[in-house]
């Protein structure tokens, strides 16, 4: 299959640009990112060798509308002004924020402007793989949307919805490639800082929703996100008040059951945490789970890559099911550590 992937000199676009030049069915024959157009693609990603040579391309529906498939990975407000002009055919994975949240309300808080609508949600382990499979426009979801979504669906049986807290950071990559003075390394470098302080962030809304849907009752959340001094990876510690009796073993029983046809989730061995780097640069997903029995709070710990798991790889997982191959196909890949 052709396929195109738009805005490719950003993080997530180079880290498609990897995952995708090892997959097997995807032929990547359009490579666009506008305010980059004419420079080497190696020049941004000298990761990437096997596109020396090549340039990006200037964004041009024309040149999108002879593809497949498109991977749209544009700030957020972007893709939403291209989706109109791009044809029936050709489907499309959006890694923005554009069309994730159903509640037009919530978008105009978070992130101002017109909702432009919404597609079917691009969260293969808690959303049905046949509303995926038969879409042909999915939103990607939000890396910490990601990884607290799956931290939390397992055990909203026995929880109080509306108490769920979370602290989660992030590395550098999550914020984008534009230059920022808090994002450079004599900033980031030796410190930790939380930042959208005071239940902000634009992700709430978005996990907010997700978990409603799968747990059919409200669901709220107090999150607080930190900047971590580390390029990219995601570690999310959730805790949520018990309402039904339950021991560790049944908390643990609840992840292996919900969790136990996912190739990408792994509930570790009592004993083991979840690290950022043993998840680096794959799509896989490590949780561990524990219950406070002094606050009667269960606790869960999540690492996802957040260029992986929580962007590119999803992505790929994503398209896979739309294109009618194995969810896995091109993403057989091992973290780091």
């Amino acid at each position: 299959m052709k396929i195109a992937v738009v805005g490719a000199s950003g993080y997530a676009g180079g880290e498609l640009l990897r995952l995708l030049s090892g997959h097997p069915e995807f032929e990547i024959s359009y490579v666009a990112a506008g305010s980059n157009a004419g420079e080497l693609i190696s020049n941004l990603h000298p990761q990437l060798t096997n596109f020396l040579g090549r340039k990006f391309e200037a964004t041009n529906v024309e040149m999108i509308n002879k593809c497949q498939l498109v991977f749209i990975a544009l700030p957020h407000g972007e893709s939403a002004k291209l989706i109109s002009q791009v044809g029936k055919s050709v489907k499309i994975v959006d890694l923005g924020a554009d069309f994730r949240l159903q509640n037009s309300e919530a978008w105009k808080k978070y992130y101002g402007g017109e909702h432009a609508g919404s597609w079917v949600y691009g969260l293969p382990e808690l959303v049905d793989h046949k509303e995926i499979s038969k879409s042909t426009q999915v939103a990607n979801p939000g890396c910490y949307a990601t990884a607290i979504a799956l931290s939390v669906a397992p055990v909203l049986s026995i929880i109080d919805s509306e108490d769920i807290v979370i602290v989660a950071a992030s590395g550098t990559t999550g914020a984008g490639r534009s230059a920022k003075v808090n994002l450079i390394g004599s900033e980031v470098m030796n410190n930790l800082t939380s930042y959208k302080f005071g239940g902000v962030h634009q992700h709430t809304p978005e996990i907010e929703e997700v978990l409603s849907n799968v747990g059919r009752k409200d669901v709220k959340i107090s999150f607080t996100p930190i900047l971590a001094p580390m390029p990219r990876g995601i570690l999310a510690t959730v805790t949520a008040k018990i309402t039904t009796k339950s021991s560790a073993e049944s908390v643990r029983e609840l992840f292996s059951n919900y969790y136990k046809n996912s190739k990408f989730v792994t509930l570790l061995p009592v004993g083991s945490m979840p690290m950022t780097s043993s998840v680096l640069g794959s799509n896989n997903v490590q949780i561990q789970v524990a219950i406070d029995e002094h606050v009667g709070r269960v606790v869960i710990s999540t690492a996802i890559d957040n260029l992986g798991k929580g962007a590119a790889g999803q992505a790929i997982q994503n398209a896979n099911l739309m294109c009618g191959f194995a969810e896995d196909t091109g993403l057989q890949i091992l973290g780091v550590k």
